[in-house]
């Protein structure tokens, strides 16, 4: 196979490298940028504390945080929390974000919580849902995830499988920057 030095072809998983005369081989086998970021001190102190080489500890954290897929996050999921009962979970969701009155907790990378205010009903939470299904392009990733969580929703009311709970909110001091803008 014929490839140019700036060309990338790809063989199932393996890159197909072009030959070149001199430089530092490839790190990565697949399609790569350089970047520059600016990091706190700790932050680089603890990347090191993973890997001495700054790019493939940066990797290892992205992978371990979102899979090495970027697809291995499931949009929507059950998780148990005692025998018998469990929390929906999702991924991230900037549409449901736009919903004053809904509040996703993440509780951990890309994971998330859906708190509903008291006394709001789950039905509220369905009709919106699918109000914001109407504008969205069916096959986005965004329109997957809402679909989903609608079809869980729905199925576990209609069973009566859905209870609500309060969680316990404390107040903090709001935290204001020091920057002048």
């Amino acid at each position: 196979m014929n490839v140019d030095r700036d060309s990338r072809a790809f063989e199932g998983e393996r890159q197909v490298v072009p030959k070149h005369a001199g430089g530092r081989p490839p790190k990565y086998c697949e399609p790569c940028q350089p970047i520059t970021v600016t990091l706190p001190e700790r932050i680089l102190r603890d990347l090191h504390s993973i890997n001495s080489d700054r790019s493939k500890a940066i990797v290892k954290c992205v992978e371990t945080a979102i899979g090495k897929s970027g697809r291995d996050i499931k949009l929507v999921e059950l998780i148990e929390l005692t025998p018998g009962k469990a929390l929906i979970v999702i991924g991230p969701s900037p549409s449901l974000q736009q919903i004053e009155w809904l509040r996703l907790i993440e509780i951990a990378p890309f994971r998330y919580l859906l708190v509903l205010p008291s006394g709001t009903a789950v039905e509220v939470l369905e009709v919106t849902i699918y109000d914001l299904l109407r504008d969205l392009d069916p096959n986005n990733s965004e329109s997957l995830l809402l679909t989903e969580l609608l079809n869980v929703l729905s199925h576990q009311r209609r069973g009566g499988k859905i209870t609500k709970a309060d969680l316990l909110f404390v107040d903090t001091p709001i935290k204001t920057s020091s920057r002048k803008p």
